[in-house]
C-alpha cells in the first residue's frame, strides 16, 4: 500500500507532457533547496498532444494517469498536487521593461533617496508587464534579467538599496490562453491539483545547465518530438525563449517517406543504426528492411540512411541558429549550446552542431540530482525533473507574488482547481 506524501512542501512532483511520451519525475527537496532527490520515475505513452495542441483529450488524460501510477508505484507515496509543463508553438517570449520614482512617505522627502522596499520591487514589475495582449493570450512568466537604480544597473535583487528610480528589465513568457486551460483540466480529470504551469523549455534549463552557464551565455535546446524549445541565458537572466514548431519526428517520418516502411519501425531504425554525421556511419555495413506492403525484405547501408538524418538535422539545426540570433546577444555565447529532449540521444548529434554553429555543443543529462539517478540519467527526463524543482529553483516572479500571476486567474475558472495555490 502506498503512503501519502506527508512532507508536501519537500515532495515535489513534475509532469512533462509531449507528443511522443509523458513524463512524471517525483522528488524530495530538503528544507534548504539545496539537495534533490528522485524518488520516482514514470513514463507513460502520449498521442493525444501534437505541436503543443490536444487533439485527443482522453488519450491524453490516459497517457498522464499512466505515467503518474508508475511515478507513485516506484516513489511508494500518493501525491495530490503537481508542476505541469507546457510547449508548443504558441508561446511567445518578449523583452520589456518598466520604471517607477522611489517614493518615502511624506512630500517633503520627494528629492531625497529612498530605500527599495519588496512593494517597490512589485510595482516596478507590474509596470514592467504592463503589456498590450491579444484576449486569448496571457502571461505565463515575469522573469527579471536585471535591475536598474538610477544609473547603476545589473543589480540582481534591489531590496534595501536606496535611490530615486528603479528600472526593471524583464523577459514575459506568454501562452495562448485556450491551451493553458485545456492541458490543467486534462491533469484535474486525475484529481490531482495542478500548483505551477510551467514553459517547458525553462524547466529543462532547471535540470541541465549550472549557474555559470547562465551567466556567461548558454542556449538551452530541448528537442521534443514535434517542437523545440529554444531558450537563451546572458548575465543570469533569460533573453530570448521561443518554440519551433518541428522536433525529432521530422528525421522518423523523413526515414519512413524515403525507405516505404511505418513510422515505429522508422524510429527503431533511426535510433539504432542512424547518425547526424553521415561521414561517421558506414557504407559497408548493412541492415534488412521490414516492407508495410509485406513485399521482399531489403536491404539499406547506415550511410544511406544517416544521410536523410543529416539533411534534416542540418534544417532544424539552421533554424535554431535563426533562433539563438533573435535573443539580440553581440558577443557570442561562451558555454555555447546545451541540447536535451529525446531528440538529443540521436547519435553524433554534438558533431554535426558544433560543426554546422561553430560553437561548443554538449548533451545536457540532469545534473545535481540523488536516489534513483541511473534511471533517469537521460535527456529524455530533463524536462520532468526540472519541473519537480521548478517551485524552489526558478527565478518566476508570478509564483512568489500573487499581485502579479497573470495566467493563474484564468485557469482557475476551469474549475477553482488552482486556489490552493495562493
Amino acid at each position: 500500500m502506498m503512503g501519502t506524501a506527508r512532507y508536501s512542501d519537500r515532495i515535489q512532483t513534475g509532469m512533462d507532457v509531449g507528443s511522443n511520451k509523458i513524463c512524471c519525475a517525483i522528488t524530495e527537496i530538503d528544507s534548504g533547496g539545496s539537495s534533490v532527490k528522485l524518488l520516482g520515475i514514470g513514463l507513460g505513452p502520449s498521442g493525444g498532444l501534437l505541436k503543443g495542441s490536444i487533439v485527443h483529450r482522453d488519450q491524453l488524460i490516459n497517457g498522464m494517469d499512466f505515467a503518474l501510477r508508475e511515478a507513485q508505484k516506484m516513489a511508494n507515496l500518493t501525491v495530490d498536487k503537481l508542476t505541469l509543463g507546457i510547449s508548443g508553438n504558441h508561446i511567445r517570449g518578449i523583452n520589456t521593461q518598466g520604471a517607477i520614482a522611489i517614493q518615502s512617505e511624506g512630500a517633503a522627502a520627494m528629492h531625497l533617496q529612498s530605500e527599495i522596499t519588496p512593494n517597490d520591487v512589485h510595482l516596478v514589475l507590474d509596470q514592467a508587464k504592463a503589456i498590450s495582449l491579444p484576449v486569448d493570450r496571457d502571461i505565463l512568466h515575469v522573469l527579471p534579467q536585471e535591475f536598474i537604480i538610477d544609473s547603476m544597473n545589473s543589480i540582481k535583487d534591489p531590496v534595501g538599496l536606496t535611490g530615486r528610480r528603479l528600472e526593471a528589465k524583464v523577459h514575459l513568457i506568454t501562452a495562448a490562453t485556450t491551451a493553458a486551460t485545456n492541458l490543467a483540466s486534462c491533469a484535474e480529470e486525475l484529481g490531482i491539483s495542478v500548483d505551477g504551469l510551467i514553459f517547458q523549455g525553462l524547466a529543462s534549463g532547471i535540470a541541465v545547465l549550472d549557474e555559470d552557464e547562465k551567466k556567461l551565455g548558454a542556449a538551452c535546446i530541448d528537442i521534443g518530438a514535434t517542437t523545440t524549445d529554444v531558450v537563451v541565458y546572458h548575465e543570469g537572466g533569460i533573453r530570448h525563449a521561443a518554440v519551433l514548431g518541428i522536433g525529432a519526428d521530422s528525421i522518423t517520418n523523413d526515414i519512413a517517406v524515403m525507405l516505404q516502411i511505418g513510422i515505429e519501425e522508422a524510429e527503431k531504425i533511426k535510433l539504432k543504426y542512424g547518425s547526424a554525421k553521415a561521414s561517421l556511419s558506414s557504407p559497408e555495413l548493412e541492415f534488412e528492411l521490414l516492407t508495410k506492403s509485406g513485399g521482399l525484405n531489403r536491404k539499406i547501408s547506415e550511410h544511406e540512411l544517416s544521410r536523410y538524418i543529416e539533411a534534416r538535422m542540418i534544417e532544424i539545426l539552421q533554424l535554431i541558429k535563426r533562433e539563438i540570433a533573435r535573443g539580440g546577444i553581440k558577443e557570442k555565447l561562451t558555454y555555447g549550446m546545451v541540447l536535451t529532449g529525446g531528440g538529443a540521444m540521436l547519435k553524433n548529434i554534438v558533431g554535426l552542431a558544433q560543426e554546422n554553429l561553430g560553437i561548443p555543443v554538449r548533451v545536457g543529462n540532469p545534473r545535481n540530482i540523488s536516489g534513483v539517478v541511473d534511471i533517469a540519467n537521460s535527456p529524455i527526463y530533463a524536462g520532468a525533473l526540472g519541473l519537480a524543482q521548478w517551485k524552489q529553483l526558478g527565478n518566476d516572479i508570478t509564483l512568489a507574488n500573487s499581485k502579479i500571476s497573470p495566467v493563474y486567474s484564468v485557469i482557475a475558472n476551469v474549475k477553482k482547481w488552482i486556489q490552493d495555490f495562493f
